[in-house]
């Protein structure tokens, strides 16, 4: 069976190359074909071993539709209307097509807001009577609040595992900044020299080359790791012993790494994936002295709950693709 998998693919983002990997992956185990809508069709199937599709070319699109039996809307945080009123409405249109051409369609391990008044009426008339997987209890709430049913998943990334032998060094810091967070870079300039000043080594790791390269040379680090491979941006944080993030899949990957972290929640997403983990969040205006104090004394997240998250993603293949 070919599954077509709709999300914010080929742009670059480790975060976003980090969900294509891993749902490719678990699609492959469950002896089905993927197909990945991606801005970079040839690049993604030469990464991920599957078939794309250019996700902006109407036929291209179409024809990845009409050879698929199921459409994934997802994962990611697509159901929004904060970047701009076109993204929700592009992902909306993918839904509403594989919905006329018949087939299966499910939003599958999403993030939902936020949403304006205008955007919730889009997404209920857009989702109702559709499976929809959510990976927080925030978004669980907000499709509530839109009498929409929902189930609770778990963010595809957190399957993902380092590559095996690698050590943890406990003194090493991985900070993941976002170059349009710059209220949170500038806090963290300040926790980058208290870190360095207690004797660990910080590491800023840039998601994003293009848009987070500036912030994370700003922060005045021991090394800057930029990239936008998955795999290495997880084997970079596996080899730390503690992870600030703004950027989400830089907590997402240290909880799939067994790496504890602090968030800062720029972003409901962020507020809403810490709160299920159980760890420690801050505004994008922290207090320098507490989130030193958290790295350097390693504060956990509830691990006991960001197993239960794994298992509810690995679950949620079996539950979106069984008919």
């Amino acid at each position: 069976m070919r599954v077509a998998v709709s999300g914010y693919y080929g742009f670059g983002n480790t975060g976003d190359e980090a969900i294509a990997l891993a749902i490719t992956r678990e699609i492959r185990k469950l002896g089905h074909t993927p197909l990945l809508l991606s801005n970079t069709p040839a690049e993604s199937a030469a990464l991920y071993g599957c078939e794309s599709a250019e996700r902006m070319n109407p036929g291209a699109l179409l024809w990845a539709l009409l050879r698929s039996r199921v459409l994934l809307s997802g994962g990611g945080g697509l159901l929004q209307d904060k970047t701009s009123s076109r993204t929700l409405a592009y992902y909306l249109s993918v839904i509403r097509a594989a919905r006329l051409l018949g087939k299966r369609v499910v939003v599958f391990n999403q993030s939902v807001g936020p949403l304006t008044p205008a955007g919730g009426r889009q997404v209920v008339g857009a989702l109702r009577g559709l499976r929809v997987i959510v990976r927080d209890h925030t978004s669980l709430d907000t499709l509530n609040a839109l009498d929409i049913h929902a189930e609770i998943g778990g963010d595809p990334a957190l399957l993902l595992e380092p590559t095996p032998g690698l050590t943890q060094d406990a003194h090493r810091v991985v900070i993941a900044p976002r170059g349009d967070v710059t209220d949170a870079t500038e806090r963290l300039k300040d926790v980058t020299r208290r870190l360095q000043a207690s004797g660990r080594t910080v590491t800023a790791l840039s998601f994003m080359p293009d848009h987070d390269d500036v912030a994370a040379h700003a922060l005045g680090a021991n090394e800057v790791i930029s990239t936008r491979d998955p795999q290495l941006a997880l084997d970079t944080i596996a080899q730390s012993g503690y992870v600030i993030g703004v950027r989400l899949h830089a907590i997402i990957l240290a909880a799939a790494a067994g790496t504890s972290f602090s968030a800062i929640a720029y972003d409901p997403k962020v507020q809403g994936f810490a709160d299920d983990a159980g760890a420690p969040t801050h505004t994008t205006e922290p207090d320098a002295a507490v989130l030193t104090s958290e790295a350097l004394r390693r504060a956990m997240p509830d691990w006991s709950a960001i197993e239960d998250m794994k298992l509810r993603a690995s679950e949620s293949f079996a539950r979106a693709l069984r008919w």
